[in-house]
């Protein structure tokens, strides 16, 4: 008897994936040949996130559980084992060089550890395997969002929301609801900081199996290099070709005024809601180019208005959002154009291509 009954079948997806084969192939941590390998103690944190523990302490747990042990093939690490574990993924070297290169102790991200490195390669080999086995999916759509961690390690930093944490980077492929890649962040890390180093590796890890390439973002990605890099369709360290995207744009005294004077009749329903009136508009909204965009189709801004239908009855009945959008001549055969790309999840505000 066990309360775990989706255990095997979680463990059985994992091994049929081949997480511990790549495991062994990628990383290198252990120098003893005792005890567990590399390969089950990745398997192992897999697990105990799959049952929804939250603190090292709950490998204790699970390492207690006969069932769990009998499902596994072995006993899971004690909680001091898997902390060691993850202490080998740590380089004081590499923050010590990000310190030095930036002159002090100020915000910054430090180069991944090589075995870092070796567990994005092992998400990458599952990424391509699932892309073999679901070849059929040809379109790819990059959902790149930071989150704020609460934690309060006295190694945690100080977030904008004011507690103490940190400030993860991570990549979702919409359609197949997978992570491609993220970057571990400090708290104090301003999310519009170095987005394209996170994009470059979250398209190099898409299967070959893709053809069509989008890019979604919060106003973290509107970010100079990350937006000339999607528009370049010769791009360096990337997919050559199209990539539509959308991300939110950030207001300004300049961009409100072009919104509040586009004429009411260009204003256009865009998505059904019984609680709000959704509508779009182009807005003539075109700011300095850099230099190297000058030649290149410019952005469009659309703004995006909701009303509330009982909107006399709240204290705020209207919102306003706007979108800067660019040439969507390679998202025609899309559903919804260029609104099928910001509707799919429910983010409103988008510059977008």
């Amino acid at each position: 008897m066990t309360a775990l009954g989706g255990l095997p079948l979680f463990l059985r997806a994992v091994r049929s994936l081949d997480v511990p084969g790549s495991v062994k192939r990628h990383l290198r941590l252990k120098q003893r040949e005792r005890g567990l390998d590399e390969a089950a103690y990745v398997e192992s944190f897999l697990t105990l996130n799959a049952v929804s523990g939250d603190c090292l302490e709950d490998f204790d747990q699970l390492r207690e559980a006969p069932d769990v042990t009998q499902m596994a093939g072995y006993t899971m690490p004690s909680a001091e084992a898997a902390r060691k574990f993850l202490y080998r993924f740590h380089e004081d070297g590499l923050i010590e060089q990000a310190q030095r290169e930036l002159g002090g102790p100020v915000s910054y991200t430090p180069e991944e550890s090589a075995p870092l490195l070796a567990l994005a390669q092992v998400n990458q080999d599952v990424v391509r395997e699932l892309g073999r086995r679901c070849a059929e999916h040809k379109i790819a759509t990059v959902d790149l969002d930071s989150t704020i961690i609460e934690s309060w390690k006295k190694e945690a930093k100080r977030t904008y929301e004011g507690v103490t944490g940190y400030h993860s980077m991570l990549a979702l492929w919409a359609e197949m609801n997978v992570v491609l890649a993220d970057e571990f962040r400090d708290g104090n890390l301003p999310a519009q900081q170095q987005p394209l180093r996170v994009a470059r590796r979250v398209f190099a890890a898409l299967p070959e199996t893709v053809g069509e390439y989008y890019f979604r973002g919060d106003s973290a990605c509107e970010e100079e290099g990350l937006l000339t890099w999607l528009r370049n369709e010769q791009r360096p360290d990337g997919p050559q070709g199209f990539i539509g995207f959308a991300v939110s744009a950030r207001m300004n005294p300049a961009l409100r005024e072009e919104i509040l004077a586009t004429p009411e009749e260009h204003w256009q329903p865009y998505h059904p809601d019984s609680q709000a009136i959704k509508e779009c508009a182009q807005v003539d909204y075109f700011p300095e180019e850099t230099a190297e965009n000058h030649y290149r189709e410019p952005l469009r801004t659309i703004a995006i208005r909701i009303r509330h239908k009982q909107g006399n009855c709240l204290q705020a009945g209207r919102r306003r959002s706007t979108l800067r959008c660019g040439p969507i001549s390679g998202i025609g055969n899309r559903s919804g154009g260029w609104s099928g790309i910001a509707r799919r999840p429910a983010r409103l505000r988008r510059r977008m291509r």
